[in-house]
């Protein structure tokens, strides 16, 4: 009698365990859809005005185009930051370094450089990048959202890891021209620029700064696009497509 209750035991507890285990991973993939849905109602919501907004005014709507959308293009920008902590917790199993470098590259472009100098927000460039950035967005999220309900629709899959081989290094040449666009800004006003008083006797000159970040964006961008490469062998191989349709 007590070796059969030790038994019932050990099945409770493994019941248990295995109902907690789940339990804990729909959790866990029910946040993580209703974050790709933030995401990408975001990014749609900025892609379709950019659209509707160049067909209605032309040119005309380039130039204020960052006073339309920036706040919600910075508000997807800092919830984005949240990607580094799903990967840090394990609910994410995508790479840590890609990511951060991503993340990182349009956190500092879009804060340090574009929204710091109004005189640049209104240039063509930062039109041509939001564009790049939010079309990869929309394809990404809507592709991960669908993965988060086991449904793998292949062309879409095709898009998203390929789209991204094309695109990412030209909106990398659009962060590029951005810092370059601004560089004259900042030597100007001075932004960002720091002289420290006697006895540090040290300074900081931005615009040096950012043509130093030049170096380590393009240096960035080649592991990056490494990194795609890679990915796009991984879920495009043969035996992974045929594992996705069945």
């Amino acid at each position: 009698r007590v070796q059969f209750l030790q038994v019932k035991k050990v099945e409770y507890c493994s019941k248990s365990y295995s109902l907690h285990f789940h339990l804990h991973s729909f959790t866990m993939n029910t946040y993580l859809f209703v974050y790709d849905l933030m995401q990408f109602c975001g990014h749609s919501w900025i892609f379709t005005n950019m659209i509707i907004r160049f067909m209605s005014f032309g040119k005309d709507s380039l130039a204020d185009t960052f006073y339309s959308i920036g706040l919600v293009m910075r508000l997807c920008q800092l919830l984005s930051i949240l990607e580094i902590l799903h990967i840090l917790t394990g609910i994410d199993k995508s790479r840590l370094f890609p990511r951060i470098l991503q993340i990182a590259e349009r956190i500092i472009v879009l804060f340090v450089v574009i929204n710091s100098q109004e005189e640049v927000q209104g240039k063509f460039v930062v039109c041509v990048l939001f564009f790049l950035w939010n079309l990869l967005d929309v394809v990404r999220y809507t592709y991960n959202m669908l993965a988060r309900m086991g449904i793998y629709y292949l062309p879409l899959t095709w898009l998203n890891f390929s789209l991204c081989i094309p695109l990412y290094p030209l909106s990398v040449l659009a962060k590029a021209f951005a810092i370059c666009v601004s560089l004259p800004y900042f030597e100007s006003f001075g932004t960002y620029s720091i002289k420290l008083p006697f006895p540090f006797a040290f300074s900081i000159y931005f615009p040096y700064v950012l043509k130093m970040y030049l170096l380590v964006l393009f240096i960035g961008m080649c592991f990056i696009i490494q990194n795609l490469f890679s990915e796009r062998k991984a879920h495009l191989g043969t035996g992974n497509i045929k594992k996705k349709r069945s």
